[in-house]
């Protein structure tokens, strides 16, 4: 388990939130799970980009990202060094800090 603290966003957590994620569960399931709403129009099945996170502390912890999810990020708003998607990373025994960017590539929020 590791915590992740997820920084300031306007809508999803203008406060900043710090979680736990629970054994081999991904960022955007422990965000959900915490009431977070990231979204996820794919159903996390690394077909789109809208989960789209930037790792500020701990990216070297999380495993490298699949080919797939690569080619994806690739059409994500804001792409950064250390982007990855929030469906496919999985946080080991180290602590993380993500920023959910402001913008995602879906023109309509989709409530899930």
């Amino acid at each position: 388990m590791a915590k992740i603290k997820i920084l300031p966003h306007e809508e999803l957590c203008p406060e900043g939130a710090e979680i736990e994620s629970n054994q081999d569960e991904t960022i955007c399931e422990a965000a959900l799970r915490n009431g977070i709403k990231i979204e996820h129009a794919c159903e996390m099945s690394a077909a789109c980009t809208t989960c789209h996170c930037i790792v500020r502390k701990g990216f070297d912890s999380l495993d490298e990202a699949s080919d797939i999810e690569e080619d994806l990020l690739d059409k994500a708003w804001g792409l950064e060094q250390t982007s990855r998607l929030s469906c496919q990373a999985i946080p080991q025994d180290e602590d993380l800090e993500i920023e959910i960017p402001k913008y995602n590539i879906n023109m309509v929020s989709e409530h899930h």
